[in-house]
């Protein structure tokens, strides 16, 4: 006499042929009781990785790889190109007199620039040069390219949606026939000049989803961290946070992506916390420890980490006041309803 589990896998066999599954079978991994993803606590010393990135300098042009970047995966998402569940990082490098050509995608991409001075990339036609601590972004389908006209190496951390547009099956990409610089369209500093002094032009439209200011420079990020510590009181989760936005909406400063600056003063012992986004992590100044579901993650200027989405950590400074640069997925999570936070991460 067949059993009841019998009975129920000849059936789940039968309606298998027609491809359909039973949802009682499988409701618990589709429907948790909280975040429960693969993305896990890690940390990338930035001496330990930039001797692999000049390698990589030596191995392959600007030119032949398009892009020279090596990927940071999530040692929970290997093989998948990921820092968390829905983004992408790498490390780029771009050498003393070599060009990267212009391309354009669905996908938004950020840039952080850790170490060099003086190579530039070029948005829609408008050159920008970069400096250690500038948040650069790259609107979707925006032309752009990348050159180093100085006498060192650049290296800066890139962050891209791709696995959100994976997620959609939205990406597109084009790249012109000739593979040399698109001709400049506006000046250098336009952008900035235009939208990031507290003026809009008189007839300016609302604009697209992107931040029309491509290139937020530190230097004045920096001033306006220390501006506000005069008159701000410190938050006991984040210190003194900001975040990167739309001068035109005052939304995020790009469409998918959150991007912050936050300042620790000396001896910051931070409240536990967290929230429904995975963060990823650049120290700027200072030195640290995060400690991230109760073990200590130490780190330095240009160590990146990564925090897991609702995984409860806390920040504490080691040395001198400390400078975070962070990005996460929060600008979409907020669009959708699903962003949360917890302060005290019981």
């Amino acid at each position: 006499m067949a059993t009841t589990s019998d009975v129920r896998a000849e059936f789940y066999k039968r309606i298998g042929m027609r491809g359909m599954t039973p949802l009682w079978e499988v409701m618990h991994a589709l429907v948790t009781p909280q975040p429960a993803g693969s993305c896990v606590p890690a940390l990338w010393r930035y001496d330990d990785v930039h001797p692999h990135v000049m390698e990589a300098g030596d191995l392959i042009t600007a030119r032949e790889a398009e892009r020279r970047v090596l990927v940071l995966e999530n040692p929970g998402l290997t093989g998948q190109s990921r820092i968390t569940g829905t983004l992408y990082a790498g490390l780029q490098l771009i050498l003393p007199g070599e060009f990267a050509a212009d391309h354009r995608h669905s996908q938004t991409a950020l840039r952080f620039v850790l170490q060099g001075g003086g190579a530039y990339t070029t948005v829609d036609g408008e050159k920008t040069l970069m400096q250690p601590g500038d948040f650069v972004i790259t609107p979707q389908w925006a032309w752009h390219a990348h050159g180093n006209d100085s006498m060192d190496p650049m290296v800066w951390l890139d962050g891209l949606d791709i696995p959100l547009v994976q997620f959609f099956d939205a990406g597109f990409a084009e790249r012109p026939e000739a593979n040399t610089p698109l001709p400049p369209t506006r000046p250098e500093g336009d952008s900035l000049a235009r939208y990031g002094s507290g003026l809009l032009p008189v007839d300016q439209s609302a604009g697209g989803p992107s931040s029309p200011v491509f290139n937020y420079p530190y230097a004045r990020t920096r001033e306006a961290l220390e501006t506000m510590r005069r008159n701000q009181a410190w938050d006991p989760c984040h210190g003194l946070k900001m975040k990167y936005v739309n001068p035109l909406t005052g939304d995020h400063a790009m469409p998918t992506m959150a991007a912050f600056m936050q300042l620790l003063p000396r001896g910051f012992d931070g409240a536990v916390y967290r929230s429904t986004d995975a963060m990823v992590y650049v120290c700027v100044e200072g030195s640290g420890d995060s400690i991230i579901d109760d073990k200590v993650y130490s780190w330095g200027p240009r160590d990146i980490f990564v925090v897991p989405g609702w995984c409860r950590h806390q920040h504490r400074v080691t040395s001198g006041d400390a400078v975070l640069f962070s990005f996460s997925d929060r600008a979409t999570q907020q669009k959708l309803g699903l962003w949360r936070e917890d302060r005290g991460g019981t």
